[in-house]
């Protein structure tokens, strides 16, 4: 079996390329954030309701995630990272080409389907990332790739709020031109990552949302791990879900000034991922390193959800961005526990699970905040959602205190035996 720190030296430049791939996706992501759930309410025609109808798009979103994810991770064990990859770009971009052109709300929530299934192959990238790393340096090179979302974050919304201030659908014809041109610009510059002799045929055992749970379950922390981040991703889905709407109805906002707000998001993450998890994994490990995230995760989320002014609001968000030393941490510790060939099954399967999140937090944290936003009730209750948030990521802070996973220096993946 090749030894992941021969593939890291071999395929050293490749990183760069993987970074700037990420990148453009999630400045494409970005780009809609500020404006679809003011073109949802155009359709709709009444802010209060369109928030079940946000959180309708968001679970469906998340249902093509589950379907997909584990069939992409399969495939890119089988046929490698670069097709993945690839394909997915170039699917993305037609499907914004058709959320620009909708001309109803059925229309668009069909490009959110689509844009379900395009944008799963995101776990290939961590897959690729463990095919040219050594776990002892993973946590590094995946808050590398945090940073590579921070800085898509940024751009994305910031540009998405401009451009929505000028046209409404006009971010989404961006976002269609900047997945086609990372479609191109991985068709030369993009090489493959793993390598053939690590490469293993398709099944269909592991390749649908039973199997990758199956999967996971075959090593305890693994499974308690993937829990986490089924934790962090449910918590995570009450900003995109309502923070628009929340901003808007706390705080009088337009997409200019949500746009502004998630490009200081999306900076203080970048920070935090690109400086900051590689020295404090390194310092305390990678198991504190996630501890520690999780506890400014829940400190932040009930910070928002509290804070009476849009200034409170704002000290928050340094704060929250020390959340994100959880998930490179995670991610290292669960690439540790399974073999070169089943990094993109594990990815795959891992974002299978989280994507249960996506279908059932946008419904939840839709329903709340259309009912704690109610007229009868004082604004002071509109940020429950994100106090329930934050109650739920401190479900996956006291599961990570029992996770007894640690990576040493110097070790390699164990084969499928181990298990």
């Amino acid at each position: 079996m090749s030894q992941a720190p021969d593939l890291s030296r071999r395929h050293k430049a490749a990183v760069p390329f993987i970074f700037v791939t990420v990148c453009l996706d999630i400045v494409a992501l970005g780009l809609i954030i500020p404006v679809l759930p003011s073109l949802i309410a155009d359709f709709v025609g009444d802010v209060s309701r369109s928030g079940y109808w946000l959180g309708l798009f968001g679970s469906m979103w998340g249902l093509m995630q589950f379907f997909a994810s584990p069939v992409i991770g399969a495939l890119s064990d089988r046929f490698g990272r670069r097709p993945v990859v690839l394909l997915s770009n170039f699917g993305l971009g037609a499907d914004y080409l058709l959320m620009a052109l909708a001309p109803g709300l059925g229309w668009l929530l069909l490009g959110r389907l689509i844009n379900g299934i395009t944008s799963a192959s995101i776990s290939t990238a961590y897959a690729y990332i463990s095919d040219v790393t050594a776990p002892e340096n993973r946590a590094k090179y995946f808050g590398l790739m945090g940073a590579a979302f921070g800085v898509g974050f940024v751009l994305g919304p910031l540009l998405g709020g401009v451009l929505g201030d000028i046209e409404p659908r006009l971010p989404f014809y961006v976002a269609a031109g900047l997945s086609l041109l990372n479609f191109v610009y991985g068709l030369f510059v993009l090489p493959e990552s793993l390598s053939p002799e690590n490469r293993k045929p398709f099944s269909f055992r592991t390749a649908h949302p039973l199997g990758a749970a199956k999967f996971l379950m075959k090593n305890a922390d693994l499974m308690r791990l993937a829990l986490i981040n089924l934790t962090v991703n449910f918590a995570h889905s009450a900003l995109p879900t309502t923070f628009v709407l929340y901003a808007a109805l706390r705080f009088n906002w337009g997409a200019k000034e949500v746009g502004w707000t998630l490009a200081g998001v999306g900076i203080c993450s970048a920070v935090v991922q690109a400086l900051l998890t590689g020295r404090v994994v390194k310092a305390v490990g990678e198991k504190k390193a996630m501890l520690l995230g999780l506890t400014f995760g829940v400190i932040g989320f009930l910070g928002y959800g509290l804070a009476p002014t849009w200034q409170a609001y704002i000290l928050f968000v340094p704060l929250m961005s020390l959340w994100g030393l959880a998930g490179p941490s995670v991610q290292a510790l669960m690439t540790s526990k399974v073999a070169p060939q089943e990094q993109g099954t594990l990815q795959g399967a891992n974002m299978s699970l989280m994507s249960t999140a996506s279908i059932f937090a946008p419904i939840v944290f839709g329903a709340v905040f259309a009912v704690s936003t109610s007229s009868h009730l004082p604004l002071a209750f509109a940020g429950a959602c994100f106090v329930l948030a934050s109650a739920i990521l401190c479900a996956g802070l006291l599961i990570g205190t029992t996770v007894k996973a640690v990576i040493r220096p110097g070790s390699a993946a164990p084969s499928a035996s181990m298990h």
